[in-house]
């Protein structure tokens, strides 16, 4: 009889108490043991079991939870005496920075602050054995909620040095979700006021300190080492990219296929593995996110539960204000292709709005896109990522993504799309402008009070939506070479007999110009028809009176749409 599938609990010693489904991942232990590495850091995307496989390491090495044989018996860790030996003799200190999401520095310190009072009050009976001293017991007590950041900063060293006075031992620390301060720190605007505090306390944490047998942290990103990391030679870190742990974190498809047959579902593999199928870590193919598994297993219906399960507000942040060039290789993807695209690893939050390429070591962090191989070019042997999008479940989520942006009670964008299909020009500007005054807002659309480029990145970011609305009856371009120059948008029916082809360009009114939107507009037609954008759609046999040519002029949320019939050079 199949295992009662419990959903999103996190605590090893309840799901083996309980005795409910569980895919066995000791092997982990045993890899991250024998490598014997100071400190591991182990980037993966949410929801591939960080947490209980943090909260598995706990419960084996942790002498809170001595004499308890009966949380591994029957795993893989449990065949070797010498493991057998091992488990429940090191003093163990860990927590997780998953909930310090705060709007302000000084609350995510406050935030964190309590989580290591948490610790010491669970600690308390470190106070009942005379091996603290009266400045000491002082300094305990001190430990609150209100105490000074450098208090805060040398708290989990003092606690492991008092656990090594108790014990006899060094103590391990397990550090869940390292990096969520680092994301909100960045999106909410304080992270280099943050980072000042968050680097001391890993300093003294992991590298000045004495007390300590070995770390794991864990978190989506790796952030880079300049930023929060500095002086920390020791650290070991595993990306996405990296084989150690390539099977410890996720389910193999060897473990999924198992996993139907004792569910009965067997003749669903197909299904399943082109919906959950395509996460690669290191050289190990094949792997799947253990939410959807488990939720499909259990309510047996294919739904893109990982991807449900997060806003995606950070990357979604990113690709909207992103470049033309960004915009193009999302398009690619959408369509199923593979983008080539070099790019460092490590996240530097503080850069993301300067340097475009950690878009994609974020969207890989994050899990929603995948390499199909790497190519290392040049002396330097710098690495060339084949990317692609994981896989349908990861489609739908940007898909979800795009359509969101031009989605509200007010915009009306279904009926502006069937509108412009139509050639209903008064529709068009009605329904754009109810766009633009519910949607507009989420861009940086620029002040209208100089020349920008940066409007551009929101009409861009349009043509993703116009993707996610009309993929199956166009395909979608943006920004590509035709005739004479790069148009802004083009749209090539599927069946040219039910849809018209459409050619659009986007000008954004000057006033330092004193240009009207009318003006705007017909310099948009005119730059269509002069760089005779009807190139490439005439090279596919498109016949001219099937082309539709609109000008779309923007003062900052105001939109005039215009259009004339096609010319061709």
């Amino acid at each position: 009889m199949a295992k009662v599938i419990s959903i999103g609990k996190q605590s090893f010693s309840a799901l083996r108490e309980q005795d409910y489904f569980f895919v066995d991942k000791t092997n982990l232990i045993k890899e991250w043991w024998e490598k014997g590495d100071d400190i591991t850091l182990i980037a993966r995307p949410r929801r591939f079991g960080k947490t209980l496989n943090m909260s598995m390491l706990e419960c084996f090495f942790s002498n809170k939870y001595a004499n308890r044989a009966d949380l591994f018996e029957g795993l893989s860790i449990w065949e070797e005496e010498k493991y057998r030996n091992l488990q429940g003799t090191y003093p163990v200190i860990f927590l997780s920075f998953a909930s310090v999401k705060a709007g302000n520095p000084e609350d995510a310190k406050t935030q964190i602050k309590q989580e290591i009072v948490r610790l010491y009050e669970e600690n308390r009976y470190l106070l009942q054995k005379d091996i603290l001293s009266d400045n000491e017991r002082k300094i305990y007590d001190g430990t609150t909620v209100t105490m000074g950041d450098a208090a805060a900063q040398n708290a989990l060293k003092n606690m492991s040095a008092w656990m090594e006075r108790y014990y006899g031992r060094k103590t391990i620390i397990l550090l869940d979700e390292y990096d969520t301060p680092m994301q909100e720190a960045y999106v909410q605007g304080y992270w280099d006021e943050f980072t000042t505090f968050i680097r001391s306390l890993f300093n003294a944490t992991f590298k000045t300190n004495p007390y300590l047998e070995r770390a794991v942290m864990t978190g989506i990103t790796r952030v880079s080492k300049e930023s929060i990391f500095s002086d920390l030679n020791n650290l070991e870190v595993v990306t996405t990219t990296s084989e150690p742990y390539s099977d410890c974190f996720g389910f193999t498809e060897t473990e999924v296929f198992t996993s139907l047959d004792e569910f009965g579902m067997s003749d669903k593999k197909d299904e399943v593995k082109q919906w959950y199928d395509g996460f690669t870590f290191g050289k190990h193919h094949d792997i799947y996110n253990p939410w959807s598994i488990t939720n499909y297993l259990r309510k047996r219906e294919l739904h893109p539960y990982w991807a449900s399960t997060s806003s995606n507000s950070l990357a979604g942040k990113l690709i909207r204000t992103a470049s033309a060039d960004v915009k193009e290789k999302m398009e690619d993807l959408l369509q199923g292709k593979q983008i080539t695209v070099n790019f460092d690893e490590q996240i530097v939050y503080n850069q993301l709005d300067h340097n475009e390429n950690a878009i994609w070591s974020l969207l890989l962090a994050s899990g929603y896109l995948r390499v199909e191989d790497v190519d290392y070019r040049g002396i330097t042997r710098e690495p060339w990522y084949n990317l692609s999008i994981t896989n349908i479940e990861t489609l739908s989520m940007f898909m979800n993504m795009f359509r969101g942006w031009f989605t509200s009670s007010d915009a009306k964008y279904g009926d502006f799309i069937k509108a412009l299909v139509e050639n209903d020009l008064d529709a068009m500007n009605y329904y754009m402008n109810k766009i633009s005054m519910a949607t507009f807002s989420y861009f940086d659309v620029g002040s209208g009070n100089k020349e920008s480029v940066e409007p551009e990145r929101f009409y861009h970011g349009f043509v993703l939506g116009l993707i996610a609305e009309r993929a199956e009856d166009y395909e979608i371009r943006s920004n590509r070479e035709s005739g004479f120059g790069r148009y802004d948008i083009m749209m090539i029916p599927k069946d040219i007999r039910k849809y018209p082809a459409i050619i659009i360009e986007f000008k954004v009114c000057g006033r330092m110009k004193k240009e009207t939107m009318e003006d705007a507009v017909q310099s948009a037609l005119k730059q269509i028809a002069e760089k005779n954008y009807d190139a490439e759609l005439l090279s596919q046999g498109i016949p001219a009176d099937r082309i539709r040519h609109y000008g779309f002029a923007f003062e900052g949320k105001k939109v005039l749409i215009g259009t004339e019939p096609a010319v061709c050079l």
